[in-house]
């Protein structure tokens, strides 16, 4: 007994600890600039894997997908439309659900025009914060529900640059059909003295 309390179990709970952090978090080096200012080249990030078991990815997390194109390569986006939304980016602004997003994490407005599209069941509409310079759902792709990794929770790595990633959750919900974007406003006279 002395020699399972001793070694085994501290193995066995080892291991466990590991499977369970291996199944929970994990990390990422960040190439490229498509989510520059945010998230910079050479940053490592933690993800947590988890967090979709709880919810789905909601509009302004940001994620690690595998590549919808290239199938062993991961990416850093943004979502910025779920399913059931429609989208599209005209004079310099992104528009979800009819509303234009507001985008303080961009590095610039996108220098590109999207005709508007409906985002189909199981998919998400993303995108680079930097962006005029991100291969993202711009050029006419979605990523499906099962390619998401995980949302990035922080920053680890060089130390001196430490920070939790911000979501910006974007609250434009879908309209149901024929309600317009209009307010009626109702004018009743005064009664007269």
């Amino acid at each position: 007994m002395k020699i399972i309390r001793d070694f085994i179990l501290p193995i066995v709970v080892a291991i466990a600890v590991y499977a369970l952090l291996h199944l929970s978090v994990a990390s990422f080096k960040v190439y490229g600039v498509s989510m520059l200012p945010t998230v910079r080249p050479d940053e490592q990030i933690m993800v947590s894997k988890v967090i979709y078991f709880i919810h789905q990815p909601e509009r302004g997390d940001v994620i690690i997908l595998h590549s919808p194109r290239e199938g062993n390569t991961d990416l850093i986006k943004r979502v910025i439309a779920v399913p059931g939304d429609t989208i599209e980016i005209k004079n310099r602004e992104v528009i979800v659900n009819g509303r234009s997003l507001d985008e303080p994490y961009i590095s610039e407005p996108p220098s590109y025009e999207l005709p508007q599209m409906e985002i189909p069941a199981g998919q998400y509409f993303v995108l680079g914060d930097n962006r005029n310079h991100s291969s993202d759902s711009h050029i006419g792709w979605t990523a499906p529900r099962e390619n998401i990794v995980g949302k990035v929770w922080i920053t680890y790595w060089p130390p001196q640059m430490w920070r939790i990633i911000k979501s910006y959750p974007q609250h434009v919900s879908i309209q149901p059909a024929g309600v317009s974007n209009q307010i009626l406003v109702m004018v009743t006279p005064c009664p007269t003295k």
